[in-house]
């Protein structure tokens, strides 16, 4: 039962006072009311009252009393003495001599203002229950519940226990939830079912795996073979049966913790644990598992289907260039052949003559073949007919998939449905009855040509191409779907329905500050709009970047771009002088250094064995990161003399450690470091981030990785979305196969992080831009904020009809259709509490909302929505120069991010390496939460470097400050054979000291040899 979960640092703090109030504190429970100081007034002597008052404030604020009541700092000791007119504050020295006397004074505040002790009944009962409660039903890291626990007992006015007394409670409970776990799983499995799952840890005659460990990897050929692979894996884990099973009663979070568990613990070490663990371990894993094995089956389907199109595309464009010269000869003879035609020289007695005496009619024949072969029409450009050569390579995966996956469709996608039940009925059948075929998927007259021959006779293979088409293309929309899944599932089952939502409307009314009804929130926004287009009509003519220009007979919009801002001589200076004294550090030394600042180390726990000790851990955990956050490997790391470097312990740790769930909760504590460091303050309080992706190429074999020769040339690659905060740090990330939009992907940043920033204003490029993100957005009480690119080609639009806008009047020629807004009001506010209180993927929803030609009614109703947000929000763009640059700033932090991440990510060419989406996710959060150390480390010195300019009676301009940037990194050395260790000061808690900055710089090289 591990108890350890503290670093030393929150240890220290609990209790006590970490540092300073801020204002808002004191004000809040440092202040002293009427009653209060006639209590405090009673005492005899100042000493008395400052000390009363000193441990009244205290229990108000840290929810207990001091050993040494004062241990305070002296901001809190002045704040009070003014209030009780104490002038010598010395006189709190005599507050001790008696020693009875504090322990009196806290008896008498616990009596009266009702504090009661940690263990008195009924509260600690009800403490207990409610820690449980939380344990069993969520999957929330014990320092979470450590602090949501502390901050119950500071509400309900209970003293806080002795840190390790609420430690092993929190320890003990989740091991009782644990337990409970355990034992629900293992009495779920039938005995058959039992002795099926213990046969996954027995290795096969045929195969050196056991088939535990070739069910969890996922399959990384996108083939036939490797679609047939796929689907076979599907079905092993589907024949365990737990699909016969009631998982209801157990929590949907712990399951997902116990498989990712499972999944990344060897065979041996579960086929070790005691047969109720063992049971529970794996039946979880093959619970969770189902789910990732049909959706890496739908992953290879679908871009397996993708590159049969591309196929024909590019087989096409070869093969109309190949006989292009033909197509060529053969017009310009039948050109030269009509002029004779047209010209009015020639009578109609003689054309037909004169036309075979000039051009040989076998010649002339042979040309209209030609074109007759060649040419296309310009409705069929898709080139689908030449499908017919990957025929074969369908044919060894469509029996397969016909007979394991069942779609499921919408409204929408019930045409697709019936196309792919048809084409499962014609199977093995070799002449099928082609009447009764569906024949609504089939819009496009390349396929009807296709399709159909001149004797009216259906083509087999066409109709099975055109279906895999339109199947994939309603996969992507969501019109069609699968069971269970998480990727391609239907986001519209996982909205709050019925009683659900009945009974979370009010709450999710509260969140989102909505009124339950739509015509208040109508009107608002009628105002509003009105309020903006009224304000920047008002300064339009002393807008000198905006003008309205007529464009063919429509009036146009043109907004002149933001002029560079020279940088002030006082800057430079500033910048140079901060990076100047910035002291040089390798990078296995910075994080060693930031771990013992944050201890973010600590969060990394291992895998399977919660009790797993080790010397110097935090040595090896950073290693690894820096292997796979350089992209270097283990190699240059190993040190056969250093225990906690060696080959064995690295590779032990890497495997063990360093998964998504952990990374995520150490960069938490790295963003929460960030926050508290003055400078970062100065650049921003966490209210806005930006959001922008990174490219890597990925060289392997893999399923998840897509094309785009824009970034990836003839290979294919994935994108690190990334969230940047305005303190520069990154707060979130998704992995993204290939090039996916970015709007599909804004609102999962925001909703799913779990730092303690809550940013409430995002900034993207053009491409994360449209009408639905803005309408989900304002619905969620967000501020969407897009450079915008063009425009120009933006739309205005406009609630009431009657109004005039002055200059912009022209401009506002669209209405909102306020009634679609009003009639789904119901379901809109559905779609936003279902986001905000997360029992729907906000990435899914937004796939079934922007796919598709025939967008539903509530697709509609949010764009609706999203049109008067946008226009909001493009009126203060044009109006409001200062927004403009605070974009542009913002989003240039995400690009200097991006550019210190390919700096760190500097081996193998900077390609990822990776083959399996798990390794994927975690290699690039590793880089992601190396560069937060860096950006963190920077901050921190930088912070010092100003302080010591300050010192020495140097100017510093505050607004020079705000544009510094913490993402320098020419002092880091990221390259060389690494070691690791701390000077003894650094150890001792002591910052480095400061390099003079008088001093010459030294080479580099020369520094680092």
């Amino acid at each position: 039962m591990p108890v350890e979960f503290l670093t030393i640092a929150q240890q220290k703090c609990y209790g006590r006072y970490a540092d300073e109030p801020t204002p808002t504190q004191l004000e809040r429970y440092f202040y002293l009311d009427d009653r209060e100081r006639q209590l405090v007034n009673r005492r005899r002597g100042a000493h008395n009252r400052l000390g009363f008052a000193l441990q009244l404030c205290t229990v108000r604020f840290l929810g207990t009393f001091l050993v040494n009541p004062t241990d305070v700092p002296p901001g809190v000791v002045n704040y009070l003495a003014q209030q009780l007119e104490i002038k010598d504050i010395q006189c709190l020295s005599h507050y001790l001599e008696r020693t009875t006397t504090h322990r009196e004074h806290a008896g008498e505040i616990q009596r009266l203002y009702g504090y009661r002790d940690f263990h008195d009944p009924p509260e600690y009962w009800r403490l207990v229950r409610w820690l449980y409660r939380r344990a069993w039903l969520s999957a929330e890291r014990p320092s979470v519940l450590f602090d949501l626990t502390t901050a119950r007992l500071v509400e309900r006015k209970i003293l806080l226990p002795g840190v390790t007394t609420l430690t092993r409670l929190i320890a003990r409970i989740r091991e009782r939830a644990n337990q409970r776990l355990e034992q629900a799983l293992f009495r779920l499995a039938h005995p058959q079912q039992r002795v099926n799952l213990e046969k996954l840890l027995v290795v096969g005659e045929n195969s050196r795996q056991t088939p535990f460990e070739q069910l969890r990897k996922s399959p990384t050929r996108i083939s036939a073979s490797g679609l047939v692979a796929a689907l076979q894996r599907l079905v092993s884990i589907r024949a365990l049966g737990v699909n016969e099973l009631n998982f209801t009663k157990i929590p949907t979070a712990r399951l997902q913790l116990l498989a990712r568990t499972a999944a990344g613990s060897k065979a041996q070490a579960i086929a070790r644990m005691p047969e109720p663990r063992r049971i529970a371990t794996l039946l979880a894993f093959a619970y969770v598992w189902q789910v990732v094995a049909m959706d890496d089956a739908i992953d290879v389907l679908d871009s397996l289907v993708r590159e049969l199109l591309a196929f024909s595309q590019r087989q096409g464009i070869k093969e109309r260039l190949r006989t292009l010269k033909d197509l060529d000869a053969a017009a310009l003879l039948l050109s030269a052949a009509c002029q004779v035609l047209l010209d009015p020289d020639y009578s109609d007695p003689v054309v037909r003559p004169t036309v075979f005496e000039l051009f040989d009619s076998d010649e002339l024949a042979k040309a209209i073949e030609t074109v007759n072969e060649l040419a296309r029409p310009e409705y069929d450009n898709d080139y689908y007919e030449l499908m017919r050569q990957r025929w074969r390579q369908v044919r060894r995966f469509l029996p397969h998939l016909l007979k394991t996956i069942e779609f499921q469709a919408t409204e929408a996608g019930q045409p697709v449905l019936q196309a792919w039940h048809f084409l499962k009925s014609i199977e093995g059948v070799r002449k099928p009855d082609w009447d009764s075929a569906p024949l609504q998927i089939v819009t496009s007259p390349s396929w009807w040509r296709w399709l159909v021959d001149e004797n009216g006779q259906f083509n087999r293979q066409a109709f099975t191409f055109c279906v895999l088409q339109a199947l994939r293309a309603a996969l992507r929309r969501r019109d069609l779907f699968v069971f269970p899944s998480r990727r391609w599932g239907n986001p519209g089952s996982q909205l709050l329905q019925g009683e659900a939502w009945i009974a979370a409307k009010p709450q999710v009314c509260r969140l989102l500050e909505r009124e339950p009804t739509p015509m208040k929130e109508l009107e608002n926004l009628a105002v509003q709009l009105g309020e903006a287009y009224q304000r920047t009509t008002a300064n339009f003519s002393d807008n000198v970047a905006v003008r309205i220009n007529l464009v063919d007979g429509k009036e146009t919009l043109v907004l002149t771009g933001l002029e560079k801002i020279e940088e002030p001589s006082s800057l430079k200076l500033l910048r140079q002088q901060v990076e100047n004294l910035l002291p040089r550090v390798d990078l296995p030394e910075l994080l060693l250094e930031v771990q013992a600042l944050t201890g973010f180390a600590s969060e990394f726990t291992h895998i399977s064995e919660a009790t797993a000790r080790v010397q110097d851990l935090p040595t090896s955990i950073c290693a690894v990161l820096l292997a796979e956050a350089c992209n270097i490997g283990l190699e240059p790391l190993v040190r056969a003399d250093v225990p906690a470097l060696t080959k064995d312990r690295l590779s032990w740790v890497k495997h063990n450690y360093l998964r998504q769930e952990t990374i995520i909760k150490a960069n938490a504590r790295l963003v929460d470091a960030q926050t508290n460091i003055p400078l970062a303050q100065s650049w921003g309080g966490g209210e806005v981030a930006s959001a922008d992706g990174l490219r890597f190429q990925v060289p392997v074999r893999t399923i998840n990785a897509g094309p785009n020769p824009k970034y990836f040339g003839v290979g294919r690659g994935i994108t690190y979305y990334n969230f940047t905060s305005d303190q520069f740090t990154g707060f979130h990330s998704i992995l993204i196969p290939g090039t996916l939009r970015d709007s599909l992907f804004l609102l999962e940043g925001l909703l799913e992080q779990q730092t303690s920033l809550r940013p409430t204003e995002i900034m993207t490029d053009t491409a994360g831009y449209s009408d639905i993100v803005f309408g989900l957005f304002w619905l969620l009480g967000y501020q969407f904020s897009p450079r915008l690119a063009d425009i120009g080609e933006a739309r205005f639009w406009r609630i009431d009809a009657t109004a005039n806008y002055g200059v912009l009047d022209g401009l506002a020629k669209n209405r909102i259709n306020t009634d679609l807004i009003a009639q789904n009001w119901e379901d809109l506010l559905r779609v936003a509490g279902s986001l905000k209180l997360g029992t729907v993927s906000a990435s899914d929803l937004m796939y079934a909302l922007q796919g598709g030609k025939n967008p539903s009614s509530l697709s509609k109703a949010i764009a609706e929505l999203g049109r008067v947000a946008k226009t909001l929000y493009l009126l203060a763009y044009i109006d409001d120069e200062a927004y403009r640059r605070r974009i542009l700033i913002q989003l240039n932090r995400g690009e200097s991010r991006h550019s210190l991440g390919r700096a760190v990510f500097h081996g193998q060419r900077g390609e990822l390496r990776q083959r399996y989406r798990e390794g994927q996710e975690d290699q690039l959060s590793a880089l992601g939460l190396v560069v937060n150390a860096i950006v963190l480390w920077n901050t921190l010195y930088s912070n010092a470097a100003l302080n010591h300019l300050r010192a020495t009676q140097a100017e510093v301009n505050p607004e020079d400050i705000t544009r510094l940037s913490p993402l320098k990194y020419k002092h880091i050395n990221m390259l060389g054979r690494y070691h690791f260790s701390l000077p003894e000061a650094v150890l001792r808690g002591e910052m480095r000291p400061l390099r003079d900055a008088s001093a010459p710089h030294p080479n580099p090289e020369i520094l680092w040899g």
